[in-house]
């Protein structure tokens, strides 16, 4: 007996009007590694976030600074998608309106491994990617200057070595 009532089915993924839902992460779709990883953090601007975390970035506006010029819809929803995976968390720094700063968990953390093959990677196949170490005395020096670097924050100037056109940090 079949039932009379039809019901619409939606592809996964979607919502009732066909924009892309936020995927929850409550279930494992593989047993990959691999395939897991890319739905935690596997879109266009997840890891670009987890990138600016570890360079020092930490506000909503200090994240939306960054080159690739993520809109604020999205940069709100892949924060809010980070947190739920566990990757950061959030803390109110003022309350009218409520501002929010964001850290890097522990396991957050550990993504600098996965970026730092990436870089390495990229920097092998794709001609004019540059790092931090490859940028000119003067961009690194603004960079330092802004507190922006890849120690992970802010950092007392005597910790900083410049040499020519390389840059050392010793903690």
């Amino acid at each position: 007996m079949q039932a009379t009532n039809k019901t619409r089915r939606k592809r996964p993924g979607t919502s009732r009007r066909g924009k892309r839902a936020t995927v929850q992460i409550h279930h494992l779709r593989s047993p990959c590694p691999i395939a897991n990883l890319l739905d935690v953090a596997g879109d266009k601007w997840s890891l670009l976030v987890v990138r600016d975390l570890l360079r020092g970035r930490s506000t909503f506006n200090q994240l939306l600074e960054s080159p690739e010029k993520i809109p604020t819809n999205l940069l709100a929803d892949r924060l809010k998608r980070l947190e739920k995976a566990g990757i950061l968390m959030r803390t109110p720094y003022q309350k009218r309106p409520v501002r929010y700063s964001y850290t890097l968990t522990q396991k957050g953390k550990e993504l600098q491994h996965v970026l730092d093959v990436v870089v390495r990677w990229s920097k092998k196949h794709i001609a004019g990617v540059q790092t931090f170490t490859d940028l000119n005395l003067y961009q690194a020096e603004q960079l330092v200057q802004e507190g922006r670097i890849l120690a992970g924050g802010p950092v007392a100037a005597n910790k900083l070595h410049f040499t020519s056109l390389q840059m050392s940090y010793r903690p």
